[in-house]
């Protein structure tokens, strides 16, 4: 109801908003992740009727998922997106847009994956490109969209090569300007800069010119970047983990 009203949310308005619907989608992502570990093995021993059963869970859970980032992106195109006026806004929407199309695509196959992941590419690059005009190197909301961003050039587009250079100059940008972080945003934003920093040990420590299943889950943006108290959020780790995201 407060989205409808009208004007632009506080940022914790912004922040709960934010948190409850990746609460919802966190769950079934989770699952999701899990649920399709043991079918890849259940189809490996062969066991077609056990199969069949799974992939009927895990539509369903495919089809929930769906309705939510749905429901998310009708809220951010039609309310949150035009209403925005600040700089800091418009990244924190465009790069939660990013994010809920990057959802959609983790799932999806063919055409679907296709126009998920063009989306969500779209809204990470509008998100990237005004802030780094109106947001500086340390400011966490910019910190996050770049590990997310990274996270989705990692799984989404299967490019470690970008996925590292858009990490590590996210990282390097923020070091140089380290001494010019404010004291209310340091915890998050040096949080944020060991993800980026774990996500780069972990994808560099293949010899491999393609991305493959990590042996952990690279690590997401917590859930609202200004919840110093907020832990951050990962990924389902299954037999299979895949990139955290926010």
């Amino acid at each position: 109801k407060r989205v409808q009203i009208g004007g632009e949310l506080t940022v914790d308005e912004r922040n709960l908003l934010s948190v409850a619907y990746k609460n919802v989608v966190g769950t079934r992502r989770a699952s999701w992740r899990i649920i399709s570990s043991i079918e890849q093995k259940e189809e490996s021993k062969g066991s077609e009727k056990h199969v069949a059963t799974i992939r009927e869970y895990r539509q369903k859970i495919e089809a929930e998922l769906e309705k939510v980032c749905q429901d998310v992106l009708s809220v951010l195109d039609e309310s949150l997106i035009p209403k925005a006026e600040s700089g800091e806004s418009k990244v924190f929407y465009h790069k939660m847009k990013g994010d809920y199309h990057r959802y959609l695509a983790e799932f999806a196959s063919g055409e679907k994956r296709k126009v998920a992941a063009t989306a969500a590419h779209e809204a990470y690059k509008t998100a990237t490109d005004v802030a780094q005009t109106e947001l500086t190197p340390t400011h966490p909301i910019r910190l996050g969209l770049a590990l997310n961003f990274s996270v989705f050039y990692y799984e989404i587009l299967n490019s470690p090569d970008r996925a590292c250079h858009l990490a590590k100059q996210a990282f390097d940008d923020a070091i140089a300007e380290l001494d010019s972080l404010s004291e209310e945003s340091y915890r998050d934003s040096t949080l944020i800069m060991q993800l980026l920093r774990d996500n780069l040990t972990l994808w560099t420590s293949s010899d491999s010119g393609e991305a493959e299943p990590a042996p952990e889950a690279p690590k997401e943006e917590p859930k609202a970047p200004e919840a110093a108290a907020e832990k951050p959020a990962e990924a389902a780790e299954g037999q299979n983990p895949a990139p955290a995201a926010a």
